[in-house]
């Protein structure tokens, strides 16, 4: 059988140095590296190097990834004597192609947490120093190595706040020929130069406070760059001015010494052992953006012709991008209060018991509990802006409030206000990265950590905030989408989860006959008249009496409902968990569905059997969820089913071809709970733990007469209706999306729209396209594309396994050493590919030519 191995802290220290290469000992030394990390760096570069076709006979790629398997190392041991860029220096990569290798190889969640990070604060300086190179002043220097030692690591809008502060410096001390409009006009001249030794401290104080108070220029930065300006002035005078004076050494012109700054900086700069911002200024090559990405982020669109020229619309930047979505949340919010409104006093008033006092209570426990948590992880001198967004939340939580009006639920409001803390918070961190996970320590489920709040409950709470509040972009609609997507795959089944003790209770109440879902049959479509008080008040509020009462009153009694309803002897159904059953049910197939497509398109009738047993293991034996996730339960209800009806299907080609899903995470297969506080990979969960609990229902699927299967549930769209959604041609990353105007209405008025660097790279068949220069650049991101070569063949060979993942281990079922066919080059594999494909394409038209032969018959 094949032999691989997981890159875990527990790899044997073995003595090296007569198979060691004098090259690699030689990057050792210059990177200062201690014995044991190179023990095993090269251990790891072993097991690196054993998988087939990994050099490709590039001499450059192994020292690449002798620097990769260093950096592994010694990230695994806590123990890294050199930093970041310089070992890129001895490597000779950028930070994209280090990255890109370091992806295909498994490593521990340790090193993929570093890698995270230091991404994240590569693109936020990428994206902050391609602002700076439009800045027409001539200190760029001086000034980027201030914005350095500013810098709040991956958030990018405190960075550019704070980088328009320092353009203020900047510009104030600027000679006015070096100033356009409008910054020319907006300065005021400084009498004298603020720090020269023969004038007393008294001037050099009045000079400081003129600069200080002098804010023209920093409100013309604003609204050029669309900025508010509120958030900005407070970044301004508890961030920027502090750390100006913290300074000390000041030239004869006002501004700081390059000197000072650049060693300040290499103290930093050394003692986080990243990345080396200063080479920025020289374009050196370890900080080049990826091709594709500096295609697609290109800042000054081609012009075809000059009739193209008056429809040109200047493409979006990250900067700008975030920019606009803090707008579109702040148009939302300018009309709202902190405080609740007139008509909300009103309903309060209304109510069996007012609610208002512990609603005003509630929200200002939580402002405590969100500032104190917000400084901890952005930054003591960032507590004002934590205040300042928690204001936007506030405000949005009474604004939603209206709509939904259930007053009395402390849950409720407790989940209600999380979710619109959640919306601010994703706005302002939606930055480099459309990922969830994207931004700083506050992403998801920060907000649920913070107030102790169970995910669970918080889901109930998403749909009819969605509902309620129209004005949300379709980027906040998404995230929240994302957000509910993560709590059903994983964080609703944790231990504490209140879902176990619903499910318990719902099944002791049922009797054998009930499922979970039968009250909602699953191949219908979802009903979506609901309210948060069926969610919420549920089990207690019968369904019989939706709407026979006001829902005003109905949440004001919540309390004494619930005290009722366990005095009864069997429970209501319970609506928040049929219809949590129904959503994860549909998230499963499709799920289940995609990967099937990838792995038995020569088998569609095992898609079926699959779903039958990952939806009975689902239902009936949902303790293998507990601390699990939903993926993991996939992925062995896949592997079981193929493995008793005699289906050559290894797992590690399971986790290969799940790991190119979008939401995949590495840490799903890689880390399964298998028992108490004991943690191995999936194929060790699967022998040790799903294959014991379930191994009868499995080998019924065997027999001559197998389960029922079960219904195949119905797909929407998305439960969350969005207008003109790109339809994906199966096969390949090809999308049709209808022909949007150029133009938007706003304000009685057509404006252009704002598109992004790859908006403007999209086609619409049959509009004037200019010259075929765009054609070329899509088929060669199509052509170059291995990621759509290896979803589009059906009859291609399988995923190329991930080097070594630890699967093949004693007593696991991987024992038939099956390997790609020997001498078969990458080259070959993507003809079969790309023949399979033709050939595939060419039935599909026979087919179509047939149907409308028969259709002409009749």
């Amino acid at each position: 059988p094949e032999v691989s191995y997981a890159l875990k802290g527990e790899l044997p220290l073995t003595r090296f140095e007569e198979t060691e290469e004098p090259e690699f000992t030689a990057l050792c030394q210059k990177l200062k590296i201690p014995d044991h990390v190179r023990e095993r760096a090269w251990l790891t570069w072993e097991k690196v190097s054993s998988v087939d076709g990994v050099l490709e006979g590039h001499i450059q790629k192994k020292k690449e990834l002798w620097g990769i398997c260093i950096f592994i190392a010694a990230v695994d041991l806590d123990e890294m004597p050199f930093t970041f860029t310089e070992l890129q220096k001895n490597i000779e990569t950028s930070v994209y192609k280090f990255f890109d290798l370091l992806k295909e190889i498994d490593t521990s969640t340790k090193v993929d947490n570093a890698m995270s990070r230091l991404l994240k604060k590569y693109n936020v300086l990428c994206a902050l120093y391609s602002k700076l190179e439009r800045c027409p002043l001539t200190y760029t220097c001086t000034l980027w190595q201030t914005q350095m030692l500013l810098q709040m690591e991956d958030d990018l809008v405190i960075s550019f706040q704070l980088m328009l502060c320092v353009l203020d410096y900047f510009i104030k001390f600027s000679p006015p020929a070096l100033l356009r409009e409008p910054y020319k006009t907006a300065v005021i001249p400084i009498n004298g130069s603020p720090r020269t030794p023969r004038r007393g401290q008294n001037r050099s104080a009045r000079i400081a406070k003129q600069l200080e108070n002098d804010t023209r220029i920093i409100e013309v930065l604003c609204k050029e760059h669309e900025c508010n300006i509120d958030e900005v002035k407070n970044v301004y005078f508890k961030n920027f001015i502090p750390f100006m004076n913290s300074l000390g050494i000041v030239s004869s012109n006002g501004l700081p010494e390059v000197e000072s700054l650049s060693k300040r900086y290499e103290e930093l700069y050394l003692k986080n052992k990243d990345l080396d911002a200063r080479l920025f200024l020289d374009h050196d090559k370890t900080l080049q953006t990826d091709p594709v990405d500096s295609f697609e982020t290109e800042r000054t669109p081609r012009k075809n012709n000059p009739d193209e020229e008056a429809n040109m619309v200047p493409p979006h930047t990250p900067v700008r991008t975030v920019m606009n979505t803090i707008q579109q949340l702040m148009m939302i919010l300018n009309s709202a209060s902190d405080q609740p409104s007139e008509n909300l006093i009103s309903y309060f008033n209304n109510c069996t018991v007012n609610p208002k006092e512990n609603i005003m209570k509630r929200v200002k426990d939580v402002g405590h509990i969100f500032k104190e948590k917000f400084a901890k992880a952005v930054g003591q001198g960032c507590v004002e802006i934590g205040s300042q967004r928690y204001k936007l939340g506030v405000r949005l939580y009474y604004r939603v409030m209206e709509s939904i009006k259930l007053l009395n639920d402390n849950v409720f409001h407790m989940s209600l206000l999380a979710c619109a803390l959640e919306v601010v918070m994703a706005t302002y961190s939606r930055s480099t990265s459309q990922n969830l996970d994207s931004g700083t320590d506050l992403s998801f489920p920060w907000i649920l950590n913070i107030l102790n709040l169970k995910a669970f409950d918080f889901y109930k709470v998403i749909e009819s905030f969605i509902k309620a509040e129209a004005n949300l972009t379709r980027e906040m609609i998404k995230h929240l989408e994302r957000c509910e997507h993560r709590i059903m795959e994983s964080f609703a089944w944790l231990s504490d989860s209140p879902l176990f003790d619903l499910i318990k209770q719902s099944k002791d109440g049922e009797g054998p006959a009930d499922n979970l879902e039968s009250a909602c049959p699953l191949n219908l479509p979802l009903q979506n008249n609901h309210t948060a008080a069926d969610m919420y008040l549920s089990p207690v509020r019968s369904p019989k009496k939706k709407g026979s009462t006001s829902r005003v009153n109905s949440a004001a009694n919540a309390e004494t409902q619930v005290a009722s309803a366990f005095q009864t002897q069997k429970p209501l159904k319970s609506t928040s968990l049929s219809l949590f059953y129904k959503k994860v049910y549909r998230l499963a197939y499709l799920r289940l569905n995609t990967l099937c497509a990838r792995l038995l398109s020569d088998h569609p009738e095992l898609e079926h059997i699959i779903w039958t047993l990952f939806q009975h293991t689902l239902q009936n034996e949902y303790e293998l969820m507990r601390d699990r996730h939903l993926d993991q339960i996939m992925m062995c209800s896949m592997y079981g089913i193929c493995k008793v009806k005699n289906i050559d299907l290894k797992f590690k080609i399971i986790v290969t071809a799940y790991r190119d899903l979008p939401h995949a995470v590495q840490e799903t297969f890689k880390r399964v709970l298998i028992r108490e506080e004991e943690f191995d990979s999936i194929i060790v969960f699967y022998n040790s733990v799903f294959m014991q609990r379930l191994k009868t229902n499995i080998l019924q699927y065997a027999s001559t007469r197998p389960p029922t299967l079960s219904p195949i549930p119905h797909i929407p769209r998305s439960p969350y209706k969005f207008s003109n959604s790109p339809l994906r041609i199966p096969g390949g990353n090809i999308y049709i999306s209808p022909l949007k105007s150029p133009y938007k209405i706003s304000e009685g008025l057509p404006t252009p729209t704002k598109m992004t660097p790859r908006s403007r790279i999209l086609v619409s068949i049959g509009e004037s396209f200019g010259t075929s220069e765009k054609f070329q650049k899509i088929n060669q991101m199509v052509c170059n594309s291995d990621r759509v070569l290896k979803r589009n063949a059906e009859g291609s060979n399988p995923p190329k396994p991930l080097k070594k993942l630890r699967f093949d281990i004693e007593g696991s079922d991987e024992t038939d050493g099956s390997k790609r066919l020997p001498g078969e080059s990458k080259f070959q594999q993507k003809l079969a590919e790309m023949t399979s494909t033709r050939t595939r394409m060419q039935k599909q038209k026979m087919n179509d030519s047939m149907d409308i032969s028969n259709k002409e018959e009749k």
